[in-house]
């Protein structure tokens, strides 16, 4: 009886000091208000990394989005997910009547944040005057653990978040494979790392001649299991 009592005080304790650090930090906070804009997003971003720090998540990007100037965002210049102008619109549309519900995945180099996922999420962002308006300027994002800098790593990453739902280019991607052959990336990690099988990263290989075959036909595995009309809009709901 007396250990279940002494249980019960050691959790009041616990939940009064996790009030009690809150408390404090909401007192803090209200000094942000008094920030303009740019000093009050930057302060904000890093009360994040520094929270971040403790965090029991803090090894998955998502427990730090930040929000960075649209204009450091840049697209790679690899990716071959592509959207038609209609889905585009729908895109825009989902972010002005649902807000950001996704940051966009980035690597950083130079203070440059590049997209690695999110690359028509960015686009719109840049794009559309109203969204542009409403986040003033800036896009939310998050940046890849430091393991997967290696352009190879970010291409596969990419490929990985697109290829599920989105419209590939063979000729695109067959480059991409060659890319990480160069890279001596072996046939099995290719096909691992990028959701194939190995006759795929055989065929995308073959890139004279059946890629040009093939080059004005979407390309996805994932579209076997369902319709061409369930899959168009789902590229980046927001």
């Amino acid at each position: 009886m007396s250990q279940d009592k002494d249980e019960d005080q050691l959790t009041l304790f616990v939940q009064s000091d996790a009030d009690r650090i809150v408390a404090m930090a909401a007192t803090i906070f209200y000094s942000l208000d008094a920030l303009c804009l740019d000093d009050k997003v930057q302060a904000i971003n890093r009360i994040r990394k520094a929270l971040s720090k403790h965090s029991p998540f803090n090894t998955e990007p998502v427990d730090c989005v930040q929000w960075i100037k649209s204009d450091l965002v840049h697209a790679n210049d690899y990716n071959p997910n592509s959207v038609a102008p209609p889905e585009m619109k729908l895109l825009e549309h989902s972010i002005l009547e649902d807000g950001y519900t996704q940051p966009i995945v980035s690597w950083m180099r130079d203070d440059v944040f590049e997209v690695i996922d999110g690359f028509h999420r960015h686009r719109v962002g840049k794009e559309s005057e109203s969204v542009r308006s409403r986040i003033r300027g800036y896009l939310p994002a998050v940046v890849i653990n430091n393991s997967r800098e290696d352009k190879g790593d970010r291409m596969a990453a990419t490929i990985r978040h697109n290829r599920a739902r989105g419209e590939h280019k063979v000729d695109s991607m067959a480059e991409i494979v060659i890319e990480l052959k160069r890279r001596f990336w072996s046939d099995e990690k290719i096909a691992q790392e990028l959701g194939m099988d190995s006759d795929e990263v055989l065929r995308l290989q073959q890139v004279t001649g059946l890629a040009g075959l093939f080059a004005d036909r979407e390309f996805s595995s994932a579209w076997e299991a369902t319709s061409f009309e369930e899959v168009e809009g789902q590229d980046e709901l927001s």
